[in-house]
């Protein structure tokens, strides 16, 4: 009992250390004026051209654009998540009005009728892994060190994601962040 709540309390002060920082984030981007934004979302394109580049480069993904079919689930989920576009980032959020990264796709894979775990991390540790060469829309790309992100592909070298604070769901290259890895929810290997 004195272990579970010592391990409570850790992840309550993980918990509030992450909600601070955020509100630093966000409190950060607001004070930034239009020319100043303006110059952050040229910066973020030009970082993710040049990565997405370079991953086309690699052959991590097939240079034709060339997009293997979907499932009947993978479809449905991509969809739905798809509908979610403009929707806001909210840290913890899984909708229906604002969505973090896992909330999206936990929520669209869940629309697809498929339970899958909650978190990014979880989501990379439980779920069938594919090469980033044989992705195919429905599939989720997970992205940095610990796996503290995650996309849906959405075909075409791109992902619809809920990117950060500050931010919307979004269509973006598959490159806008490093890619660690992918997982298919639907377990087809195919």
């Amino acid at each position: 009992m004195a272990r579970q709540e010592r391990l409570a309390e850790r992840k309550k002060k993980q918990r509030n250390e992450v909600r601070k920082r955020l509100k630093k984030v966000e409190g950060l981007l607001s004070s930034l004026d239009g020319d100043q934004l303006a110059r952050l979302h040229e910066l973020e394109r030009d970082r993710t051209d040049a990565a997405q580049q370079k991953l086309v480069a690699s052959g991590a993904l097939d240079p034709s654009g060339a997009i293997r079919p979907a499932s009947a689930q993978g479809r449905k989920a991509l969809d739905w998540a798809l509908k979610q576009v403009g929707k806001p980032y909210v840290w913890g959020a899984e909708g229906p009005r604002a969505f973090d990264c896992s909330g999206l796709t936990w929520r669209a894979w869940r629309h697809a009728h498929r339970e899958i775990p909650r978190t990014s991390q979880e989501q990379w540790r439980q779920l069938p892994r594919v090469p980033l060469d044989k992705l195919r829309p429905g599939d989720l790309v997970i992205y940095f060190k610990g796996a503290t992100h995650v996309g849906m592909y959405a075909g075409g070298g791109r992902v619809v994601q809920a990117p950060r604070p500050g931010s919307v769901v979004r269509l973006t290259p598959l490159a806008v962040d490093p890619p660690i890895g992918a997982v298919r929810p639907d377990g087809r290997r195919a």
